[in-house]
């Protein structure tokens, strides 16, 4: 699976315990993410297009509301990083 730059910068971020928190709008519909790392500093490349095609190609997942976290899948793509844990 290609994955771009921006794309394994967010999912190293979630796989070393970050996560994505979303706002929804009146639709119900999500309006705003911010991904937050372990360390609680917010990382500014990861903006609502990136999150979407995350999402989309199934890399990311949230239950019952909880913030979004690296998949299976996800930690399947990334490509490992000595600071990985």
């Amino acid at each position: 699976m290609n994955i771009s730059k921006r794309e394994q910068r967010v999912l190293h971020v979630l796989a070393q315990g970050g996560a994505i928190r979303h706002e929804r709008g009146e639709t119900a519909k999500i309006t705003d993410v911010t991904c937050i790392t372990r360390d609680g500093a917010i990382l500014s490349d990861c903006d609502l297009a990136l999150f979407q095609r995350l999402k989309r190609r199934g890399l990311i997942v949230s239950g019952g509301g909880r913030p979004y976290r690296i998949s299976r899948k996800g930690r399947c793509a990334v490509r490992a990083e000595l600071d990985n844990r």
